[in-house]
């Protein structure tokens, strides 16, 4: 709102200084008068005349007739007043202009809205609960009338299934056909659908479009957390945690999904009375060494400030391990091994070589910000020592 007033009182200052120009700069020059010209003219006018009486174009008598006249005419043009222009009351003329298009400007301001008035005007309304079921009844009536389209009726289909309605998402399906036949993820939702409008059985087609889909994608997410508890549903445990096992290895560890999957699949495991999942024998064999800073850049770092150094497996973003200490005096000594690893399932001692980096965080957050210090990425092997990564960048 603040940038936009300075803009509009910028634009005003600018339209009045064009309006005013002429009352701000005057011209300095004096004006030539009507009697002036006038004079000049008949002066003129006399010259020619003794030019001609000179000549003998004229004769004496008709000399001082024509003379005579032309004084007349002078005299009475001369004796008029002088209509010179004269710019009178420019201050006033000044003040009337600014006070005539300020209010001007104001009277549009408030007739047609303000800037918050525009900005409301011009913001998309969220949509209701009620204008979406709109939306999707019409597009329901339109496919009644163009029964062939399949890939609409999938469409319609998934659109149900937003909304929560799971029959109607089912018999879309149906009439979508062949066009799913080839979609993982349209047979997977199909299947979901079903299961719902049976209280959650799977038997007979869920279950088939199931394995449909992931003949198709045996990565499909969906289809193998349908597939997972199907096999819980029906006692068979141990399917359900190998294949919920394949889905957790496609999640990220941190994410809420991997933990809530990682919580299905020890119940799986309880109730099946399956030997917990092997907890990986932690090995020292990492990387080591110290990091060290720029001298330009030492006095950036403050107390509080966080150091991480961040071990990649090449070509992810995910790190497999990463170290975090208070950064204090340089040079600091740092060991990357399994007991720092992420995942327990994506260890570093299993990876050949790993990109290594350093970063010198204000906040300690995990992700990169402007302003964080930063050395430049190194690709070490495996069991290296003795790495000297220096901190010699800062962060756009």
């Amino acid at each position: 709102m603040t940038s936009f007033l300075i803009s509009a009182i910028a634009l005003l200052i600018l339209v009045l200084a064009f309006l005013l120009r002429p009352f701000f700069f005057a011209n300095k020059k004096s004006e030539t008068s009507r009697r002036e010209m006038n004079t000049a003219i008949y002066r003129e006018e006399l010259d020619k005349l003794e030019s001609d009486r000179t000549s003998g174009v004229v004769d004496s008598a008709s000399y001082e007739q024509i003379h005579a006249e032309m004084r007349q005419r002078l005299f009475q043009d001369t004796n008029e007043a002088d209509d010179l222009s004269v710019l009178r009351s420019p201050k006033k003329t000044m003040i009337g202009v600014g006070i005539f298009v300020v209010a001007l400007s104001a009277v549009f301001y408030f007739l047609w809205g303000g800037a918050f008035q525009i900005a409301e005007q011009n913001s998309p309304n969220p949509m209701s609960q009620e204008s979406v079921e709109k939306m999707v009844n019409e597009f329901a009536a339109k496919m009644e009338k163009d029964p062939e389209n399949l890939q609409g009726w999938a469409m319609l289909a998934r659109s149900y299934r937003i909304l929560g309605r799971n029959a109607d998402a089912a018999k879309a399906y149906a009439r979508a056909g062949s066009f799913i036949d080839s979609d993982p993820q349209f047979l997977a939702d199909y299947a979901d659908a079903l299961a719902a409008n049976a209280g959650g059985k799977f038997a007979g087609k869920p279950l088939e479009l199931i394995n449909k889909a992931l003949a198709l994608d045996p990565n499909n997410l969906l289809a193998l957390w349908l597939s997972g508890t199907a096999s819980f549903d029906s006692q068979n445990y141990k399917a359900a945690v190998q294949t919920w096992e394949r889905l957790a290895k496609q999640l990220p560890a941190d994410s809420d999904e991997a933990r809530a999957l990682t919580a299905s699949i020890a119940e799986a495991r309880a109730k099946g009375g399956l030997a917990p999942a092997s907890t990986p024998v932690i090995s020292n064999k990492g990387v080591s060494g110290q990091v060290d800073i720029s001298p330009q850049l030492k006095s950036n770092v403050k107390a509080g400030d966080t150091l991480m150094v961040i071990a990649r497996k090449p070509g992810e973003r995910m790190p497999v391990a990463v170290l975090r200490v208070a950064a204090g005096a340089f040079p600091i000594s740092f060991v990357l091994n399994d007991s720092l690893s992420m995942s327990p399932t994506a260890l570093i001692s299993q990876l050949p070589e790993v990109s290594i980096e350093v970063r010198i965080s204000k906040t300690g957050m995990a992700a990169p910000e402007s302003g964080d210090l930063i050395s430049e990425p190194q690709t070490i092997k495996v069991g290296t020592s003795n790495i000297l990564l220096l901190v010699d960048k800062v962060r756009p």
